[in-house]
């Protein structure tokens, strides 16, 4: 980062502060992201309840990990095989289509 365009901010993950510099723009999705993560941890926290908040954090990092790992498997085959994700996509526009008439 250049500094120029940079922001100083600190979230707070499963109650433990974070202090991040980041550029100014970044700074909703960053929110949003801490959000949703430490909603996931509370979930987590009330589903199993013997566990503590490390084993639910690394819960919820594994959580986010499978769904990279799903979307960057997705999209590797569409960049391998563009033809096979168009037919797809115009094959259920097809088959919405036929219900609709």
């Amino acid at each position: 980062m250049d500094g120029q365009d940079t922001k100083s901010i600190t979230v707070l993950i499963a109650g433990r502060p974070y202090p991040l510099k980041i550029k100014a723009e970044d700074e909703p999705v960053i929110r949003k992201i801490v959000k949703e993560v430490n909603e996931k941890i509370n979930h987590f926290q009330l589903a199993y309840t013997n566990k503590d908040k490390q084993d639910c954090l690394s819960m919820t990092v594994l959580t986010y990990a499978v769904d990279l790992h799903k979307a960057t498997l997705q999209q590797s085959m569409q960049v391998e095989n563009p033809e096979a994700t168009l037919s797809d996509k115009l094959s259920q526009l097809d088959a919405l289509l036929d219900k609709l008439l």
